[in-house]
């Protein structure tokens, strides 16, 4: 029986079944109360913060600013109102909850939105009430609130990480779509995914995922796996129709169904949807590889790395002087790269093993602990005692910085490769040339020498593909808090 019949089998033949809410959409109902009640204690905290501001300022002038009044009876009117208008327009909407940028969205919206109509109700009725109050309401309350919601975010994002609020996934599609999907949602638990098992048609080979099933017993065994999620993936259906019986087999089930497209590694900025005479479509903008090598980015790699060249002047001179000191032999390394466009270059590195490491290191291939073309030795003997500290926080590599002034790198980037490696890429590892490559980058916040070959070069096609200012803003942050925590450093 083909995936259509059985879709047909199930619209049609098949007795109704019923689920009540599970377990884990119970449990975010609780989740979701909870930052709702943490969200009126933050704006009932920012209502009195703004009133004492308000008083402290009216306190120090003879004449206040304005002729309008304190009404501290005013404040919960304003925190039921602020918090009325977030439930409504979807600040606390589960199926966004704790893992998309939209929620943060939606807090700012919904504020101007209350800001809006608290001023559109004052002019209505001629309140009286202080406009000084109300904006540091929102001044302190808007920020007050992002706040909290990303505190929230980490919350949600660690209990995942544990197994707890984990969405139970029955994934339905053809086995290799299927696996893609399985491998992108084990390796971002933070997502709360987990695909259970799948359903195929009879006789497709499923290789290693659970097969629960046929497509036609899809109702049943999400009831019985006490699944709350179909992920309708490709190859699952060859026309809308198809889709369409699918989502009514599962009426009355209370389940999400994705409908995941052939889409992976494409940022949401890339993304846009839109609905032309009933169907969805989406749009998908073309990869970001010129503004990577823009002017935008050029600029500000010149600026961000000359103030950094000066305020890290002297802490230079001494690394310098203490490489110096230890055994006599020049301060830096000069390695020979491959850069944007293929361009050969040499990058600078404060020295941090022993003169003539490069000579012995055919003889250590055997200790070699990464896959793919990487080469790294987590007790490397060549590096010196020194070496290992300016290492562990990326010291070593501050002279990049004069790298980037002379346009051969960019301050983020994907990862610079040697000749060597370069040699041996196939296919689409390629793509990674195309742009500078970084002193830091996706891979430098997401394990460093602790990620696979193959997680790598993903992590550099996506940068190549995705560049944004925002992004690179975002890199060089949590490159800050890498290095501190001297994360997968060695």
């Amino acid at each position: 029986m083909t995936a259509s019949r059985q879709v047909d089998a199930v619209a049609i033949d098949a007795p109704p079944i019923t689920s009540g809410r599970t377990h884990l959409q119970r449990r975010l109902d609780q989740a979701v109360t909870l930052v709702f009640l943490v969200d009126i204690v933050a704006l009932v905290a920012a209502s009195l913060l703004a009133w004492q501001l308000r008083a402290g300022i009216d306190s120090r002038w003879s004449t206040p600013f304005t002729t309008g009044h304190l009404q501290p009876s005013a404040g919960p009117w304003l925190v039921a109102l602020w918090a009325l208008v977030l439930l409504a327009g979807g600040a606390y909407d589960p199926r966004e909850f704790g893992a998309k940028l939209e929620e943060f969205r939606s807090i700012v919206l919904c504020s101007v939105i209350t800001l809006g109509l608290v001023g559109f109700i004052g002019f209505l009725s001629q309140s009286r009430m202080s406009r000084g109050y109300v904006l540091l309401l929102f001044a302190i309350g808007i920020p007050l609130l992002l706040v909290v919601r990303y505190a929230d975010r980490k919350v949600i994002h660690a209990l995942r990480q544990r197994g707890r609020l984990i969405h139970r996934v029955i994934a339905v599609g053809h086995p290799g779509s299927v696996a893609e999907l399985d491998a992108v949602l084990r390796r971002e638990p933070w997502t709360g995914y987990r695909v259970v098992g799948m359903c195929a048609p009879v006789g497709v080979d499923t290789g290693a995922l659970t097969l629960l099933g046929t497509v036609d017993e899809l109702p049943r065994i999400a009831v019985e796996t006490e699944a709350d999620t179909v992920l309708v993936a490709g190859g699952s259906y060859s026309s809308a129709s198809e889709l369409r019986r699918l989502g009514w087999a599962l009426e009355g089930l209370d389940l999400d169904m994705l409908v995941v497209p052939s889409l992976t590694d494409v940022a949401g900025p890339r993304v846009h949807f839109s609905h032309v005479a009933g169907l969805p479509l989406v749009h998908v903008q073309e990869p970001q590889i010129d503004e990577a090598m823009g002017l935008v980015k050029r600029t500000f790699d010149l600026v961000i790395s000359a103030g950094l060249l000066v305020v890290l002047a002297l802490p230079m001179l001494v690394v310098a002087l203490v490489i110096k000191a230890q055994d006599g032999g020049p301060v830096f390394y000069r390695q020979h790269r491959v850069g944007g466009q293929q361009r050969d270059f040499g990058m600078f590195k404060f020295r941090s093993m022993v003169v003539g490491a490069d000579r012995v290191r055919t003889e250590l291939d055997h200790a070699n602990e990464t896959d793919g073309l990487l080469f790294k030795i987590r007790e490397d003997p060549r590096v010196t005692r020194f070496g290992r500290f300016i290492r562990k926080y990326s010291i070593d590599e501050i002279p990049q910085l004069f790298n980037v002034i002379r346009g051969e790198m960019s301050l983020v980037g994907p990862r610079p490769p040697l000749p060597e490696e370069v040699a041996q890429y196939d296919g689409d590892v390629h793509r990674r040339l195309l742009v500078r490559p970084g002193m830091t980058g996706l891979w430098q916040v997401s394990g460093r020498s602790d990620l696979s070959w193959e997680e790598s070069v993903r992590l550099d096609l996506y940068y190549v593909d995705n560049w944004s200012l925002t992004s690179d803003l975002v890199i060089l942050l949590k490159t800050a808090r890498a290095v501190l925590l001297s994360s997968g450093a060695y």
